[in-house]
């Protein structure tokens, strides 16, 4: 079932979605069949970046924004890993550099040349070892730059300090090891005082990243949260995740409470995973489904019932990966064109 609360008046009534000319659009993209719940893409304001297939390893593609159009076969890879890359993201202080984690329990740093690729990129600035196992989740911090962040099937959240330059291999400064099973999202705060997760042991932790202690923990009992998104300087946060009916769900936490949820809702009887984006300019949030074409607009505010019900996308295309960069957003294709 879908929910659509009360009517109430809003700026936003009128907003709606629309899909780009075929002439703005990313053509013959070779997108990855890994079935890894991420969002295999990330944007900035030069560069898309899109996980791809690779014979032998893990790779993926760097586009410039205004390269649209068909895709070369043949484009250039960056390429290096030695199994699948399992996310990547964009360095909020460089828009030239970006991380990639790996099945191979491996993390690397890419240095981007301004000028386009000729040939695939396998020099990498820094590779960051110290995870057991695969890495699932990068993250940087949002306010200090050269800090990153990573989360690993060891059930361990690692921090990483880059601004060392003696050496190419580098190892974590702090591992915060609060976890039970694996970690399924991370997400900060504006000032990176806070650090958001969700855990496959159904539980949602709010930790210091300095100290590495929960300060704030929720359970969910006979529910699962898969994603888990601080909404900007409102001092909230957004779960998305699944009933004990097996509808996908979300709910609305207050960050300094997290005994009771503020609301939470069912969405529909869909088995992707939903994916929370939110647009602090215009406290609009963005709840999209993978495996499916449905995007859900919400405005959210201070008063009850906090989330109001704007309108829906859909597409006859299932959404394979999604990117943000600031107010813009970036949805990939399942199917290669």
């Amino acid at each position: 079932m879908s929910w659509h609360p009360q009517y109430r008046s809003s700026k936003f009534r009128h907003v709606y979605g629309k899909p780009a000319s075929k002439e703005n659009c990313y053509d013959s993209v070779p997108i990855t069949r890994s079935v890894h719940d991420n969002h295999f893409c990330a944007v900035n304001p030069h560069f898309i970046a899109v996980v791809t297939e690779c014979a032998g390893g893990g790779a993926f593609l760097v586009i410039p924004l205004h390269q649209t159009g068909k895709l070369d076969p043949h484009y250039p890879k960056v390429c290096g890993h030695r199994g699948n890359v399992l996310d990547i993201k964009w360095n909020p202080f460089n828009d030239f550099e970006i991380a990639s984690c790996s099945e191979d329990a491996t993390i690397k740093i890419w240095n981007i040349p301004k000028q386009l690729l000729t040939r695939n990129l396998t020099t990498y600035r820094k590779e960051l070892i110290g995870h057991a196992r695969r890495v699932g989740l990068v993250e940087w911090h949002p306010t200090t730059a050269n800090i990153l962040f990573s989360a690993g099937y060891d059930y361990k959240v690692m921090v990483w300090n880059l601004d060392t330059k003696d050496s190419v291999i580098a190892g974590p400064v702090k591992t915060i090891n609060c976890h039970q099973d694996v970690i399924l999202s991370m997400s900060f705060n504006t000032n990176g005082s806070l650090l958001a997760t969700t855990c496959k042991d159904r539980k949602i932790r709010i930790v210091d990243p300095r100290l590495g202690i929960v300060l704030q923990e929720a359970s969910y009992k006979g529910r699962r949260a898969n994603k888990v998104l601080f909404l900007g300087s409102l001092k909230k946060l957004l779960s998305t995740g699944t009933s004990r009916w097996n509808n996908r769900q979300m709910a609305l936490w207050d960050q300094e409470n997290l005994s009771v949820p503020l609301t939470e809702e069912d969405l529909d009887g869909s088995s992707g995973v939903l994916f929370p984006f939110f647009d602090s300019d215009t406290s609009m949030l963005y709840i999209v489904g993978k495996g499916d074409g449905n995007i859900r607009y919400y405005e959210v505010s201070m008063e009850k019932p906090h989330l109001t019900y704007l309108t829906e996308y859909r597409s006859y295309n299932p959404q394979k990966g999604i990117g943000e960069w600031h107010a813009k957003a970036m949805w990939g294709s399942g199917y290669q064109n």
